[in-house]
C-alpha cells in the first residue's frame, strides 16, 4: 500500500476529506519522527512499539574489491508489532 491508498483509506473510514486525512497522515509521520530523533520510545497499545535501536561499529568486506572496512556505529529506527497485532495478521 502506497501513501496515496493509506490516505484514502483514512479518509474513509474517519469520514475526512483527502487533504485532511493527508495532513492526520503527515503529522502522524513527523510526530513519530520528531520523537525518535529526541531518543523517545512511541508504545501504541494493540499495534506496537518504535524505537531508536544503536548498532555496534563493525567490520566488513566490500564485495567488489573484497577490501575490509569500519562500518560506523548508527542509530536506526526500529519497530516491534504487538502480540494483538501479530494475532490479527494471522487469522
Amino acid at each position: 500500500m502506497k501513501k496515496t491508498e493509506l490516505v484514502e483509506k483514512v479518509a474513509t473510514r474517519a469520514g475526512l476529506t483527502k487533504s485532511q486525512a493527508d495532513e492526520a497522515v503527515k503529522a502522524f509521520v513527523e510526530t513519530i519522527t520528531e520523537a525518535l530523533k529526541a531518543g523517545d520510545k512511541i508504545a501504541l497499545k494493540g499495534f506496537g512499539t518504535f524505537e531508536v535501536r544503536e548498532r555496534n561499529e563493525r567490520t566488513a568486506r566490500n564485495p567488489r574489491t573484497g577490501e575490509t572496512m569500519v562500518v560506523p556505529a548508527s542509530k536506526v529506527p526500529a519497530f516491534k508489532a504487538s502480540s494483538a497485532l501479530k494475532k490479527e495478521v494471522n487469522e
